[in-house]
């Protein structure tokens, strides 16, 4: 019996070991810290209405050089890629036919000139024989006729030099634009004419245009705020973002919206024009058009990385008074770089949770390091 007794005691001693054991190891869970998430305010900022597009940009001057007379080139007079001004010589065609054919011009007009020399006087000499009766009226009459003709003939010869004149001054081809020139399709020594297509292109790259397509809603938007400000010059503000992702430095405004909507997209084409002083906008190429509609207005934003999207729509995760993290569904508007306007369900000042989202859930306790916003 005293052995039975002592196994009974020990066995109680090792039970109230294991029983302290898991107790303790039970305090240690519940005295575990809660976790740590950054919050950060929701605050009020201006924020202006925006659409965003895809545009092209496209060079306000263009010109395609021709050939307007038949002949050799003689002279190229720039390299390809420069800029060039306007009245600038570019080629040079042969003028030796041309300089020959003005001098037959003017040989022309002096003869023609010497002929109606002529006839005035004749003319005179009947009108005073005439009156005599020496002559009948029908020979003066004759003689008014071939003065008339000799004017004719001077007039005709005057635009023959003319002609001959503009010709040889189409043998000097000159910028009719300024801007930069592209490749020649024609080097010296080619015969060219007005069928053999363009020498070369120029193209005005300082200012541009943007052309993109805005639908018809948005369209009509706009005409309904220009019609409540009554002002019927308003422009809205047009921002470029360049294909490397980067934001171009310039503004601009839109100049034309088009008459007609294009029945096989639904859209408009809109035109804006910008600066280009650096020659970053290159005419044909793509680039991200964001439209800046009326005055900035206050509206509440949030970081993007606190917003969480699930079948039911867009939420964020607040930190309230007590510490305890609250879901808040939202309604969100545009994007505005790392934020994102917040239309509703939200208040000025509120904690979300920017980082450590992943980690909590609605009710828990949690640490908030605050972080400024964005």
């Amino acid at each position: 019996m005293p052995g039975r007794k002592s196994f009974l005691y020990w066995q109680a001693v090792v039970c109230a070991l294991i029983f302290a054991a898991s107790c303790g190891v039970a305090a240690a869970q519940t005295a575990s810290p809660p976790p740590a998430v950054s919050v950060t305010p929701v605050v009020s900022r201006k924020v202006t209405e925006t659409s965003d597009y895809v545009g092209r940009v496209t060079a306000i001057d263009k010109v395609d050089i021709v050939a307007r007379v038949p002949g050799f080139i003689e002279e190229r007079n720039f390299t390809e890629g420069q800029l060039v001004k306007k009245g600038d010589l570019l080629f040079r065609i042969e003028q030796a036919t041309y300089k020959a054919a003005v001098e037959q011009a003017r040989a022309a007009l002096a003869k023609t000139k010497a002929t109606e020399v002529n006839a005035n006087l004749q003319l005179e000499r009947g009108k005073e024989l005439v009156r005599n009766n020496n002559i009948p009226q029908a020979t003066v009459d004759q003689r008014a006729a071939d003065e008339a003709a000799a004017q004719a003939g001077v007039m005709e010869a005057q635009a023959q030099l003319d002609q001959a004149e503009i010709n040889l001054g189409y043998t000097e081809i000159r910028s009719p634009i300024e801007g930069r020139i592209g490749l020649e399709s024609f080097s010296v020594g080619n015969l060219v004419q007005p069928s053999s297509g363009k020498l070369a292109t120029i193209v005005r790259q300082d200012p541009v245009y943007v052309l993109f397509q805005a639908s018809e809603r948005d369209v009509l938007e706009y005409k309904r705020k220009i019609l409540e400000s009554r002002d019927t010059s308003a422009q809205v503000t047009i921002r470029i973002k360049l294909p490397n992702g980067s934001v171009y430095p310039h503004s601009g405004v839109n100049d034309f919206v088009d008459v007609q909507v294009d029945s096989s997209t639904d859209t408009v084409t809109v035109r804006a024009q910008l600066p280009n002083p650096e020659r970053l906008l290159i005419p044909g190429g793509v680039v991200g058009v964001t439209v800046e509609r009326g005055a900035p207005q206050s509206a509440l934003t949030v970081p993007q990385s606190a917003v969480v999207l699930d079948q039911a729509g867009r939420y964020v995760l607040l930190v309230d008074a007590a510490k305890k993290v609250e879901q808040r569904r939202i309604t969100t508007g545009a994007e505005r770089g790392r934020d994102i306007v917040v239309t509703a369900g939200l208040k000025e000042g509120e904690l979300v949770i920017v980082e450590g989202i992943q980690k909590v859930r609605p009710g828990q306790v949690v640490t908030a390091n605050v972080v400024p916003g964005t």
